[in-house]
């Protein structure tokens, strides 16, 4: 038998009082005025407390006193006490219920400018919604500050927002607010561009002298002027001749995206998955899988005779329905909810596994690609991702600072 769920003490439209105080902040400020109410016997309802750069705000609901008069005398004194300035304010009940059509949105810059962050904030408003708490997700390598809002239907919010961001010149994301975001959850990235620095295949290219041709090539299916499969074959035929010992000087020369390690070390500390889906090759992905601990990964592969390569792919092409194919095939061998997945890429040929994800990012991408995504990130750092996902800088450093 299920145990009877406990109400609140105080009816909801009781009698309430708030009390603020603001001022420097030091060490014990919460526990003395807690420990000054206790004589007046009133019950905690609510505390909010944030430290802006040494300034501390902290505001209390209670339930009325018996004797508000020795009670605001009570407050007066400790904050006299502790060199703070103090407000006493009476009502009825407790916060208002928060409306329908809660939202997450982050707003990130490289710098974020006032300006920018006003635009945005007046959308919010234009939209119906209402912010009901601000906080700094992080300081560098870009700021991010985090809004949940209410009352602003979650898709109209985000259309408006991706408007403004672009006119600004800034990323926002917006992520309908729900139980699902405390899941586990699947990360799948596409790899060049994204993952990494530059296209793999202009890599190998530029040991056949095709660098240049492939690389056209690639800009072009990249934007959705080719066909993604039949510009493969056209330019991996390019590559017939090369010597298979090049793929191991081109894994060797690889960058990863700056923020790319501490991204997946961050998030795999929490039990994400991830999965790794190019139009590139296994010769090169398998070894960055292996190295990066990526759990699931789905590549093209080199067809190679006598040691070179011959200028084709063997086995079913990874194209863009190839890749949304393999998310929903990792997803599902992972036990992860299509929900719960979130999907990175660049390219038009990432926009099938974007849109299938719960969560589309659009990364450093064409502009086809970011419209059609539920949210960009123009800035080069791949762990700005984390923020998104509701972790702090703060949060990722203090994990890196322990020894596992």
């Amino acid at each position: 038998m299920n145990a009877p769920v406990p109400t609140p003490t105080a009816p909801l439209d009781a009698p309430t009082v708030s009390v603020t105080l603001l001022g420097r902040d030091h060490a014990g400020v919460t526990a003395r005025l807690f420990e000054a109410f206790t004589p007046h016997a009133v019950e905690v309802i609510d505390v909010e407390q944030i430290v802006l750069r040494g300034r501390l705000v902290l505001a209390v609901l209670l339930t009325a006193p018996s004797d508000p008069a020795a009670f605001e005398a009570t407050v007066v004194r400790v904050a006299a006490e502790l060199g703070m300035e103090q407000e006493v304010a009476y009502g009825r009940g407790d916060n208002r219920g928060r409306r329908r059509g809660r939202s997450h949105v982050t707003v990130l810059g490289a710098p974020l400018l006032t300006r920018q962050f006003a635009a945005i904030t007046a959308k919010v408003a234009e939209a119906g919604g209402n912010i009901d708490r601000i906080v700094r997700m992080a300081r560098y390598p870009v700021t991010a500050i985090d809004l949940d809002v209410s009352g602003a239907d979650p898709d109209v919010l985000r259309r408006a927002l991706a408007l403004e961001a672009a006119a600004q010149g800034i990323d926002v994301a917006v992520q309908a607010l729900g139980i699902h975001q405390h899941a586990q959850r699947l990360v799948v990235m596409d790899v060049d561009s994204t993952l990494i620095q530059g296209e793999v295949i202009e890599m190998i290219a530029a040991h056949a002298g095709y660098e240049k041709e492939v690389a056209d090539v690639t800009a072009a299916a990249m934007r959705g002027e080719l066909d993604f499969a039949e510009s493969l074959q056209e330019r991996v035929a390019l590559l017939a001749g090369v010597p298979e010992s090049a793929l191991d000087e081109v894994h060797a020369s690889i960058q990863l995206a700056p923020g790319a390690r501490t991204m997946i070390r961050t998030l795999k500390r929490l039990g994400y998955r991830f999965a790794l889906v190019s139009g590139g090759f296994t010769q090169i992905i398998d070894k960055l899988a292996a190295e990066l601990d990526i759990d699931y990964w789905a590549a093209n592969t080199l067809e190679v005779v006598d040691g070179h390569l011959t200028g084709r792919v063997t086995g079913q092409v990874v194209d863009r329905a190839g890749k949304a194919a393999a998310l929903r095939r990792f997803a599902d061998e992972a036990g992860i909810a299509l929900a719960n997945t979130v999907a990175i890429g660049d390219g038009a040929n990432d926009l099938d596994m974007l849109d299938a994800a719960g969560l589309g990012v659009a990364f450093n991408a064409k502009p086809a690609v970011r419209d059609a995504a539920d949210t960009s990130l123009s800035v080069p750092y791949l762990d700005a991702i984390v923020f998104l996902l509701g972790i702090t800088r703060e949060e990722v450093e203090a994990a890196d600072a322990v020894v596992d």
